[in-house]
């Protein structure tokens, strides 16, 4: 008996609870779901002993409460979804033991692999042959439950009149599995799981149960953890200081001066790197072809050209950004694989890191250590910015709408001054023709250029580094604000700078012994007057939409200024 008046007086608490929580639960209402979203912190200043209880007690707490919402006559079938709980319910995953089984934990981590999406019985109806009685059973464990007995005395052989089903994903179901937040989940999405602890057997080869069990959380929420620029929460406060910057004269060099900062020099790499961060705008023909907005770069270099250092600086201050190694990292691991999962009963989708980045950046040092093969898997997500898996039973199409910021080495290790720089590149033509700009960073000895990066890189150990010129949080917001707010179009006067500039540097006249030993490189092609686009349109977004016409010519000048285009037709290299 005091087992069943302590649910009473929990009941009764949830019901006193949810009356004074009537605005969140009209929101549920209004938008006609029954799903209720309850602040954890606001539940435990409510009262004590009902947090205490989801704590400890999780599973039988939380369906008590929602039929505490259903009893105040609010809402049917209420389902109970818990956010904003205490630091000291998070676990890292390699600290979960067995002593957190059947207890309520936080848990953050990388969608890895995503089942199909198949329906669950969560309660049936019987009905009894003798008395006609209709008998509810909840369905909350793994197997089919009837009932036990009828009040009329009979013990079992109930008829099955009605089963009520849910769309469940492995581990999560109902609204959790929804497409749009199902976008969100998809494997390589970052997100913070509240949900309990169980164990899962594990059956043997003979059919038997093993005496050791897998861990699974079942999953009460989730909640997104990774952001786009587009995401980025901007307050009045922030657009007022986001257009105050628009304003100053220096505003591109301030920009390109905070990327790096420890780093001396680069002027127009950095300036390029920020483009990449704006990106052009995507495209959709009438006729369905897709123009991508993101723009690919790709350094080369000699060694301790502090090529790593812009990565990872690149991979950090994108919202959603990664870096990878090429030699660490195999195509499926870029891109996405179909494995065999025997906890998951079939065959699971796995992303790479070109899908984790889905809107973002990804950032590959050591380019060239990758194998050839696993390479050519990144064709097809640069371009078309789709990868295409048909393995199995697993057709699928994801997204790698992904900006790529790539480094590597010269086939020798470094640059050798004596030949031409296409063959020290030991990259495919059908990869290099995918990026945008290419620059080279050579390592020469200079007595002025050598005297200020020593006084610069003493100055940042004598200070303990350096500050961005623009702090992290504007330049961030900035770029939001400017990839939300401008959509740049290419005007007429624009069209006829570009066009000029493309004409007359595919006709110039250059010197090409030591390129090519003979035969005259082509400098540009049609692919990278898409690049110019892009970046022209990027310079547009940066300027908040008020460059000119000599602005936008003087802006693709200065990019490009030293870089080196490639043409795969001639397969050379030419320096601009």
């Amino acid at each position: 008996m005091a087992e069943v008046k302590l649910k009473e007086d929990l009941l009764i608490e949830a019901k006193n609870f949810f009356d004074s929580y009537k605005r969140e639960i009209g929101d549920s209402i209004r938008a006609g779901k029954n799903v209720v979203y309850v602040d954890f912190m606001k539940l435990s200043e409510f009262s004590s002993v009902l947090s205490d209880e989801i704590i400890s007690n999780p599973e039988e707490t939380l369906a008590g409460m929602g039929v505490a919402v259903e009893e105040l006559g609010l809402i049917r079938n209420a389902i109970i979804r818990l956010f904003n709980l205490p630091d000291s319910l998070k676990l890292k995953i390699r600290d979960i033991r067995a002593k957190h089984l059947n207890e309520l934990i936080v848990v953050e981590g990388i969608i890895r692999q995503a089942s199909d999406v198949r329906p669950q019985v969560v309660k049936a109806e019987f009905e009894c042959p003798s008395c006609s009685t209709k008998i509810p059973v909840l369905q909350v464990d793994k197997k089919f439950h009837e009932p036990q007995r009828c009040s009329c005395g009979r013990k079992g052989g109930f008829r099955l009149i009605q089963k009520y089903l849910v769309d469940t994903q492995r581990l999560v179901k109902e609204d959790l599995v929804e497409p749009k937040m199902e976008e969100k989940t998809t494997p390589g999405s970052r997100i913070r799981t509240i949900g309990v602890l169980k164990e899962v057997p594990v059956p043997l080869n003979t059919g038997g149960l093993s005496t050791r069990f897998e861990l699974a959380i079942e999953i009460n929420n989730i909640i997104p953890l990774e952001e786009t620029f587009e995401e980025l929460n901007i307050s009045e406060e922030d657009e007022k200081e986001i257009l105050e910057l628009s304003k100053d004269p220096y505003l591109v060099e301030k920009l390109a001066g905070s990327i790096t900062p420890g780093v001396w020099g680069y002027e127009e790499i950095k300036k390029s790197l920020v483009l990449q961060l704006f990106g052009g705008v995507k495209k959709i023909k009438a006729d369905g072809q897709k123009k991508r907005g993101d723009i690919h770069i790709l350094l080369i270099g000699d060694p301790g050209v502090a090529k790593s250092v812009t990565l990872t600086f690149m991979a950090e201050i994108s919202p959603k950004g990664r870096y990878v190694v090429g030699k660490s990292a195999s195509g499926a691991g870029l891109t996405a694989t179909v494995v065999r999962d025997e906890y998951l009963r079939g065959w699971s989708l796995e992303a790479g890191a070109m899908v984790l980045q889905n809107n973002g950046l990804v950032c590959i040092d050591e380019l060239e250590k990758m194998d050839a093969n696993e390479r050519s898997s990144m064709h097809e997500a640069m371009e078309q910015q789709t990868i295409t898996i048909s393995k199995a039973s697993v057709q699928a199409t994801l997204r790698a709408e992904t900006s790529v910021l790539a480094a590597a080495n010269p086939k020798f290790g470094r640059f050798d001054p004596t030949q031409s720089i296409p063959k020290q590149i030991d990259l495919p033509p059908t990869l290099i023709n995918r990026f945008d700009v290419i620059f080279t960073l050579r390592d020469i000895p200079n007595k002025e250029k050598d005297t200020k990066i020593a006084r610069h890189v003493l100055e940042e150990h004598k200070r303990g580094g350096r500050e961005m010129i623009v702090s992290r949080d504007l330049f961030r917001k900035y770029i939001a604000y400017a990839k939300q707010k401008f959509k740049p179009v290419l005007t007429e006067e624009a069209i006829e700078e570009i066009e000029k500039f493309y004409v007359d540097l595919r006709n110039r006249q250059v010197s090409h012994d030591s390129l090519s030993g003979g035969m005259p490189p082509i400098p540009i092609s049609a692919r990278q007057l898409e690049a110019l686009i892009r970046m022209s349109e990027a310079s547009e977004k940066e300027a908040e939409g008020k460059l000119t016409k000599d602005e936008i010519g003087d802006a693709i000048t200065e990019l490009i200024k030293n870089s080196i285009i490639y043409e795969p037709r001639s397969g050379y290299f030419q320096r601009v």
